[in-house]
C-alpha cells in the first residue's frame, strides 16, 4: 500500500494537481449558484445525481479516477499508441454521422444512455498525442515542407469532420496546435500567411468588395514605395508583390464569393458569419419560410445572450452579489449559464475580484504548464505540454471573450467549470497525462 502511493505521488508536479481541483472546485460551486432554486435540499441534490452539480461532481470523481490509473500508467505507454488513439479518435468522430443525435443544434453527439459523447471534444487530446509523436520522430525534419503539411493536416483533419458536423467552435480549437508547431520550428512567415488570409476572407465578409480592392491596392502601392530600391536591384521582388495583389484581389473578388455563394449551404454560411459576429442575408438562395425563421430565431438568441451575459457580469460590481444572490444567472435570464455562459455566475457572484482571481488562477495555470514543458527532456513531452497550454489557452479567451462580447458566440466550454462530462473528462485526461509525463521526464523518451 505504502509503496503503491510512493510511486503514484513520485515525481508528480501536486502545484497542477491543487490548480484542477480548485478549477474544479470553482466550477461545481458556479453550476450550484446558477441553478439552485429556493426551498431545494442541497443536500439531497448533491446525492440525487439529478442536479446538475450532483453529476458534475460525478464526472470530477470520475476524472479523479481517471487521472489516478494515468499516474499509474507507464509513460511509454504513451509514446506507444499516440498513433492508435489518433485513428480511434477519427473513428469516433465518423461513428457520429450515421449515429448522432442532434443536440441544441450540434450534430456531434452520439448517445450512450443517459451519457453524452462527444467525439470533437475528446480527439483533442489523441490528436495531441500523434501530433506529439510526429514531431518528436527522428526523421522529422520540420523544416521541411512535407513534415509541416503533414503535422498540418494531423490538426486539420478532425478540425474539417467538427465543421460537417455543425461545431465551428470546436474546429477553431484545433488551430492552436499550430502555436505547438510554431515552437517546434514552424516558420513565422508561414504562421503570418495563414493569418493574413483569414483576415482577408473575415474582410471579405465584413466590408464593401470596392473599399477592401481599394485597401488591398494601396496596401500594395505602399509596398513598392518602401521597397523601391530593393525593386531596382532585383526584378523578383516586383514580381511578388504585384502576384501578392493579384492573388488577394482574386481571392477578395472570386474566390471567397464563389465558395460562399456556390459550395457552402445557406446553413454553413449563416454559421460562419455568426463566427465572425455579422448577421447574414443570403443572396440569390432559395431558402424556405422555415429555414428563414430559425435563421432569425438564431440571430435574435445570439444577441440576447450576449446581452444578458453583460448585464450579469456588469451588475456583480466591484465585490459581487454574493453566491446565491445573483438575479440575472438564478432566474434564468442568462440561456445556457450553467455550460458557455458559466463566467457570467462568477462574474455576477464575486463581481470583478471575483473574476480577477479566476483568470489570474488560468494564467497561472498556463505559466506552469509551460514551465513544465520546458523543463522535459523529450521532444514528445514538451510537445504534448505545450499542445495542452494552447488548447487551454483558446478555450479561455474563447469562452471568457464571448461572455463579454469581445468574441463571437460559437458555444466552447470554460476549462474545468463549464457543465458537461465530455468536456471535463478531456481536459482531466489532457492534464493528467502531461503530469505523468513530467514525472517520467528522467526517461529519455525522444
Amino acid at each position: 500500500m505504502s509503496q503503491q502511493n510512493i510511486t503514484i505521488s513520485k515525481g508528480v508536479d501536486w502545484l497542477l494537481i491543487w490548480l484542477y481541483l480548485v478549477l474544479c472546485g470553482i466550477g461545481i460551486m458556479s453550476i450550484f449558484a446558477a441553478t439552485y432554486r429556493e426551498g431545494d435540499d442541497v443536500i439531497q441534490g448533491f446525492f440525487s445525481l439529478k442536479t446538475d452539480y450532483s453529476r458534475q461532481s460525478l464526472y470530477l470523481l470520475l476524472g479523479i479516477v481517471i487521472g489516478t490509473v494515468i499516474l499509474l500508467t507507464d509513460s511509454k505507454f504513451f509514446t506507444a499508441t499516440a498513433n492508435l488513439f489518433y485513428f480511434f479518435g477519427i473513428l469516433l468522430m465518423l461513428l457520429v454521422f450515421p449515429f448522432h443525435s442532434r443536440v441544441k443544434g450540434t450534430e456531434s453527439i452520439i448517445k450512450f444512455g443517459a451519457f453524452n459523447l462527444q467525439p470533437a471534444e475528446l480527439c483533442k487530446v489523441f490528436v495531441n498525442l500523434a501530433l506529439a509523436k510526429y514531431l518528436s520522430r527522428l526523421e522529422t525534419n520540420f523544416h521541411n515542407i512535407r513534415s509541416q503539411l503533414i503535422a498540418a493536416s494531423i490538426a486539420l483533419l478532425p478540425a474539417a469532420l467538427s465543421i460537417m458536423q455543425s461545431e465551428m467552435g470546436l474546429a477553431l480549437v484545433y488551430f492552436s496546435f499550430f502555436l505547438v508547431m510554431y515552437r517546434e520550428g514552424l516558420p513565422s512567415a508561414i504562421l503570418i500567411i495563414g493569418f493574413s488570409a483569414i483576415v482577408l476572407v473575415v474582410a471579405t465578409l465584413l466590408l464593401d468588395p470596392n473599399v477592401l480592392a481599394i485597401i488591398i491596392t494601396a496596401i500594395a502601392l505602399v509596398a513598392l514605395w518602401l521597397l523601391r530600391k530593393q525593386i531596382k536591384r532585383s526584378r523578383e521582388l516586383l514580381f511578388l508583390i504585384v502576384g501578392l495583389w493579384v492573388l488577394c484581389v482574386g481571392i477578395q473578388r472570386f474566390a471567397v464569393p464563389f465558395f460562399f455563394n456556390k459550395v457552402l449551404k445557406p446553413y454553413q454560411v449563416q454559421r460562419v458569419y455568426v463566427l465572425v459576429g455579422k448577421d447574414y442575408q443570403p443572396q440569390n438562395a432559395e431558402l424556405s419560410d422555415e429555414d428563414y425563421r430559425k435563421m432569425e430565431e438564431k440571430k435574435r438568441a445570439t444577441s440576447y445572450n450576449v446581452k444578458q451575459s453583460k448585464i450579469a457580469i456588469g451588475s456583480g460590481g466591484f465585490h459581487g452579489k454574493g453566491l446565491l444572490n445573483g438575479t440575472q444567472t438564478r432566474y434564468d435570464f442568462v440561456p445556457e449559464q450553467r455550460t458557455d455562459f458559466i463566467f457570467c455566475t462568477v462574474g455576477e457572484g464575486f463581481g470583478f475580484v471575483g473574476s480577477f482571481v479566476l483568470l489570474s488562477l488560468y494564467t497561472f495555470l498556463l505559466f506552469r504548464i509551460v514551465t513544465v514543458a520546458e523543463r522535459q527532456r523529450s521532444v514528445f513531452s514538451r510537445c504534448y505540454a505545450y499542445g495542452v497550454a494552447s488548447v487551454i489557452f483558446f478555450h479561455v479567451v474563447i469562452n471568457m471573450g464571448m461572455t463579454i462580447g469581445l468574441m463571437p458566440v460559437i458555444g466552447i466550454p470554460l476549462p474545468f467549470l463549464s457543465y458537461g462530462g465530455t468536456a471535463l473528462i478531456t481536459f482531466t485526461i489532457l492534464l493528467f497525462i502531461l503530469i505523468k509525463l513530467d514525472a517520467d521526464r528522467q526517461m529519455v523518451l525522444r
